[in-house]
């Protein structure tokens, strides 16, 4: 497959005049992070948005921001509180990170966002392609964005049939991104048109070309190849785990499991686990009730045991099978350390991972379904 050289990446204003047209006339306006220069609300956005849809992040930021107005607001929180305000957004290292980027903007910069993208890309979760966001969209600054949207407009654009996750054809691509840039003005315009393009347009199924300012000039149209480009990832085969999860409910209340700071939902609170994340097909680890009233004899003493519908939750490298049980006790044990009982009234409270947050919903605790 050839790949593009340096050479045949040049400068071509009209590409940028295309974008910003459009945009101006057709973008998206109305966000609500949009028409402001406040690169606190500008950056808050651009990590919530990473690998996550705008209708999914509009309710999350609106709760966010009334919590955490400033960065010193950010700053100042304990983590568990940022969690529980991340909790159901998923990435939950972007939670974290965001807390400690917070942190060292207040502490080296003194709550204000520096304007030059390699700054802002030395601080925690923002990379290359958001710190220029952030800069041009609260500064102004002239710098290039390539994210998966912007991947897949150029890809068909200009016909690149290589996977755009390749190293080499991904630093084609940033060489591609900077040499495109607005020579003069409409930073803004151009960013926010890219992604306008690649959220409203130029999507990944269906592509809306009879509207796309750069369909004259789009190799994946012109081929009949908009369904073949941008070249996915070759697949793998999913990995399959299973895990036993105890929903170890007295008197009101629910045990909780307080996660370690990182790995999955770290920083979460959760259900006990019997064993953990195992194979499906881990033979030496049962999948049934064998063992669970033992494993949750710590917690006090069981005399009911129910064995609940399972339900599976897909994280970015594996599918997870949850096999609940319900448990109940007559008496409690001493709580271990790093668990604690959650009062089931305010639950919502609780910084919970979106399958705990579906098991106990199911289980009829009404704060769940408000």
């Amino acid at each position: 497959m050839k790949r593009t050289t340096d050479s045949e990446i040049l400068s071509d204003p009209s590409f940028s005049r295309a974008v910003i047209d459009w945009q101006r006339a057709h973008g998206r306006h109305a966000l609500p992070w949009q028409n402001t220069r406040d690169a606190y609300r500008i950056w808050l956005s651009e990590i919530m948005l990473q690998q996550t849809q705008v209708a999914a992040v509009l309710g999350y930021y609106a709760r966010f921001l009334e919590r955490f107005p400033t960065v010193f607001a950010l700053a100042e929180a304990p983590q568990e509180d940022v969690m529980a305000h991340w909790a159901g957004l998923g990435y939950y290292t972007r939670a974290r990170n965001l807390h400690a980027c917070a942190r060292r903007i207040v502490a080296e910069y003194g709550g204000a966002f520096p304007s030059d993208p390699a700054l802002l890309a030395d601080l925690p979760g923002i990379g290359r392609s958001t710190a220029a966001a952030i800069a041009a969209f609260s500064s102004g600054t002239r710098a290039a964005i390539l994210d998966g949207n912007v991947k897949r407009v150029f890809a068909r654009v200009f016909g690149i049939d290589e996977f755009p996750g390749i190293k080499p054809v991904e630093d084609a691509l940033w060489r591609r991104a900077d040499a495109l840039l607005p020579q003069v003005d409409g930073i803004e315009a151009y960013t926010q048109g890219l992604m306008d393009l690649g959220a409203t347009l130029c999507t990944r199924s269906r592509p809306d070309c009879g509207r796309c300012p750069l369909q004259a000039r789009c190799v994946a149209y012109a081929t009949g190849r908009t369904a073949e480009l941008p070249v996915r990832k070759p697949k793998k085969a999913t990995p399959e785990k299973r895990t036993r999860m105890l929903v170890v409910i007295d008197r009101g209340q629910v045990l909780l499991e307080q996660r370690p700071g990182s790995g999955i939902w770290g920083g979460l609170l959760s259900l006990p686990e019997v064993e953990g994340h195992v194979a499906l097909d881990d033979e030496s680890v049962p999948a049934d009730v064998l063992g669970v009233p033992q494993a949750a004899a710590r917690f006090g003493t069981v005399e009911d045991c129910e064995e609940l519908l399972p339900l599976q939750h897909v994280f970015t490298h594996y599918r997870l099978h949850i096999h609940p049980f319900q448990i109940g006790l007559g008496t409690r044990a001493e709580t271990p350390a790093g668990y604690v009982w959650w009062e089931l009234a305010r639950i919502d409270d609780a910084a919970l991972p979106a399958p705990v947050k579906k098991l106990l919903g199911q289980l009829g605790m009404p704060s769940l379904f408000s």
